[in-house]
């Protein structure tokens, strides 16, 4: 291969690719340092809440299970 037919793929990637993808990595390490959004934040705080509900009636669930089917852990995990 010649030299010169390899400048032309350098020059194109240089001048086209090499700034977007610089402009693309560093507009996104500003957004991770910058933290979450106050709607982000909200939205983490009803998946928190929403998952200790979850957690609450699972608990529910198995204490009920565990009087009404005492067995029914062990005819799970077969």
């Amino acid at each position: 291969m010649d030299l010169e037919t390899l400048m032309v793929p350098i020059y194109l990637f240089m001048i086209f690719v090499a700034p977007l993808w610089l402009i693309l990595h560093y507009r996104s390490k500003r957004q991770v340092s910058q933290g979450l959004t106050d709607e982000e934040f909200n939205l983490l705080n009803e998946l928190v809440d929403k998952a200790d509900k979850m957690t609450q009636r699972i608990g529910t669930l198995e204490s009920i299970l565990d009087a009404e089917s005492p067995e029914w852990r062990q005819r799970n995990d077969k």
